[in-house]
């Protein structure tokens, strides 16, 4: 697959530059929304949310494109691990990368409202924007909602909220369990390392969420696995070996026994949010 890295640094900044227009915070920030949302090796001017965004903002894909790698020279997790962006990351894009990374859940909203700022400014609704289908955001949804003059349901903001959540962990990981390397969707679920109703600075944070099965969400949720901070591997309570001898529960959880996760590709676990857990469980002392 043709991929932006491969562009030398004067191609790149010709594109970049091709509107004539400087990039506003409000489009860097719509950028970052996408960057958040989509795997790394789909940061390519071909891909139909980039293409829908670039059309919203009046710019080039290849100009929306080359920004989310520009974003992407940003972000450590990438560059530690020899991959690197293109040059030409500006400083309104290491400002808003900044704000990222230490406020996150306030830029992600700010970045969320940006995009549908764009999106509404080409009549386009917020489920086709997103991408999403109405079973995404639950049974209560009602295109009514919308209509002029009615604001957004709570309820909706935090189904929203938890779609983007879901999509940019599963994204993180390549749409794979950590553990198991399952790879069916309608079988993984993004599980929060320190719970939505615990931390409400960091329920959006792409670091605090790990991408599990169904099966091994429930039992990291009932803290009868963690992940280790630093080393990232899988340790298994003594109550859950206690009660498994033998068969599935073997199979399917007590075999990652000390196993390393698999790593994402974007938005590694921070160490905090997963020593939260650990403590939390026993598995570390308090």
């Amino acid at each position: 697959m043709y991929h932006l890295f491969c562009l030398n640094r004067g191609g790149a900044k010709a594109a970049n530059m091709a509107s004539g227009v400087r990039w506003t915070r409000q489009q860097v920030l719509a950028a970052l929304h996408l960057y958040v949302q989509l795997p790394f090796g789909q940061l390519d001017s071909r891909h139909p949310r980039i293409r829908a965004l670039a059309t919203w903002m009046g710019r080039t894909p290849s100009a929306v494109a080359m920004k989310l790698v520009n974003l992407a020279s940003l972000d450590p997790q990438i560059t530690s691990t020899g991959r690197t962006g293109l040059a030409g990351s500006s400083a309104l894009d290491k400002a808003v990368w900044s704000e990222f990374l230490t406020s996150c859940d306030e830029t992600l909203h700010q970045a969320a409202e940006a995009f549908e700022h764009f999106a509404a400014g080409a009549g386009v609704d917020i489920l086709q924007a997103e991408d999403l289908v109405p079973d995404d955001l639950g049974p209560e949804w009602e295109e009514t909602n919308f209509g002029e003059g009615r604001s957004r349901p709570a309820w909706l903001s935090i189904r929203l909220d938890q779609a983007r959540f879901r999509r940019a962990v599963l994204a993180s990981y390549s749409g794979r369990c950590c553990m198991t390397g399952l790879d069916d969707p309608r079988l993984l679920n993004a599980s929060h390392i320190v719970p939505w109703a615990v931390d409400h600075r960091n329920r959006l944070n792409p670091r605090n969420g790990l991408c599990l099965s169904a099966l091994h969400d429930r039992a990291f949720d009932k803290g009868l696995i963690t992940v280790m901070p630093g080393e990232l591997v899988v340790r298994v309570s003594d109550s859950l070996r206690r009660h498994i001898k033998q068969g599935f529960g073997t199979e399917a959880l007590l075999r990652y026994e000390g196993q390393r996760i698999h790593s994402p590709s974007k938005f590694k676990p921070d160490d905090a949010f997963l020593a939260w857990h650990a403590r939390q469980h026993g598995f570390l002392k308090a």
